[in-house]
């Protein structure tokens, strides 16, 4: 939004080579920038700015575009605003409907379109990393590769349920048992990137509870990590009453770390005991769970670091020490030791959670249609069906449009308006 360097006013659509002949006096060379004195209709000077011509459907959104380049004054984004408002048949676009114009245009598809939005809102490394292999067309690939398996599939089918002689059933058989392997092998390779973490995982950020009994250090800690007084910190046991969240990204990874209230077995508080419940809630769906107390009070959990925390305060106790000597790490984060050693154990974890390098992680639309195609193309062993030419095409069918979805060929006006809705104006 002005005020900026600079700012870029964009016209889609039929009225585009008329709008800029209006503002410009003339239409430049296509597809190379030009500088124009930009008028209103009355010939009064609007800005001195770069004008660009781009003749469709070869453009952003499939029909004919321009592009003024304007000095990003507000009152010269507002006056050419207002002189293209003046011109008959142009008004303001709503949210996202230059990429809902490509989408419909066929310039992008809908995973394309989803990479983009996620593009846009992207605050860390690894989200735009992900969103970027999106909006390049890295999920539509992989979808048209398994389109043109399942098209030889049905090509198949098809040929023996229409040209085979009906009195030969042993080809018909054989066509069969070929096409249900066909489709096992397609099942098995969806399920491959079913396997992957979730795109929501990305998106909002890696779960990191800490956790432990009363005055473990915890509060200390997340203050420690978040480089604010985020928590409440005293001696006071049962200080902290309720989870207490904060966003962290580590190394360009989105996080949530979450202070929890401490964990006993019984308290005469009953605000106290709701915020243990909701300490032990937040520690079964954690994602790394970092445990400030005796390794084995520790919670059953998948990935735990034990930490040995409040070193300042019981270095040479013997006790204390052979204590420490079980857990991971050995931490102050009152006075830094340790820290650099969490931030790169939290950081190594995090990453086996996350897709590997050149992996692309699906959102739940485009997971929950991978998973119907799967399920349409497993045919158990002995199945009826698996000798069945027209139940194996209509699964074929089937899982070919679970697979449309993703890209947005079929089924999916109803979505169309919360996805575009997502995009700033002028996007």
């Amino acid at each position: 939004m002005p005020p900026a360097a600079i700012a870029v006013v964009r016209v889609s659509g039929p009225r585009a080579r008329d709008a800029l002949k209006a503002l410009a006096g003339r239409l430049p060379e296509a597809r190379r920038a030009s500088l124009a004195e930009l008028t209103d209709a009355d010939g009064a000077p609007l800005d001195r700015a770069l004008v660009l011509w781009f003749p469709g459907p070869a453009t952003a959104t499939g029909e004919d575009l321009a592009e003024l380049h304007l000095h990003g004054g507000r009152a010269v984004v507002a006056a050419v605003e207002e002189a293209l408002a003046a011109l008959p048949r142009l008004r303001r676009a709503e949210a996202g409907e230059f990429t809902r114009r490509a989408f419909l245009n066929g310039r992008i598809d809908l995973a394309e379109a989803e990479g983009l939005a996620d593009l846009l809102a992207a605050e860390t490394e690894s989200q735009r990393v992900q969103a970027l292999g999106h909006a390049s067309g890295h999920v539509s690939r992989a979808v048209a590769g398994w389109q043109e398996r399942l098209l030889a599939l049905m090509a198949g089918v098809e040929a023996e349920l229409n040209f085979a002689d009906e009195g030969d059933v042993e080809i018909g058989e054989t066509v069969a048992q070929r096409a249900v392997a066909g489709m096992a092998l397609l099942a098995d390779a969806l399920g491959e990137w079913l396997a992957r973490p979730a795109a929501e995982v990305i998106a909002d950020g890696l779960s990191v509870v800490i956790a432990g009994p009363p005055n473990a250090g915890k509060s200390t800690l997340i203050n420690a990590l978040a480089k604010r007084e985020l928590a409440i910190v005293s001696p006071v046991a049962g200080t902290t009453r309720d989870v207490i969240e904060t966003a962290l990204a580590l190394d360009g990874i989105a996080m949530r770390f979450s202070d929890t209230a401490g964990l006993r077995a019984e308290s005469g508080d009953a605000i106290e005991a709701i915020g243990i419940d909701r300490a032990k809630a937040a520690v079964e769906v954690a994602d790394i769970l970092l445990w400030l107390g005796p390794p084995r009070e520790a919670p059953a959990h998948p990935r735990t670091i034990l930490i040995a925390a409040q070193a300042d305060r019981w270095r040479g106790d013997a006790a204390a020490e052979a204590e420490a000597a079980r857990c991971d790490l050995i931490l102050s984060a009152a006075t830094g030791e340790g820290m650099d050693r969490l931030h790169h154990m939290i950081v190594e974890m995090a990453r086996t959670l996350l897709p590997r390098e050149g992996e692309a992680a699906l959102r739940r639309r485009q997971r929950d249609a991978l998973a119907e195609a799967k399920d349409w193309l497993a045919i158990e062993a002995g199945a009826r069906e698996a000798g069945d030419l027209i139940l194996i095409a209509e699964r074929l069918r089937l899982a070919s449009s679970a697979l449309d979805r993703i890209t947005g060929r079929a089924g999916v006006e109803d979505m169309l308006d919360a996805l575009f809705g997502r995009f700033c104006i002028g996007k």
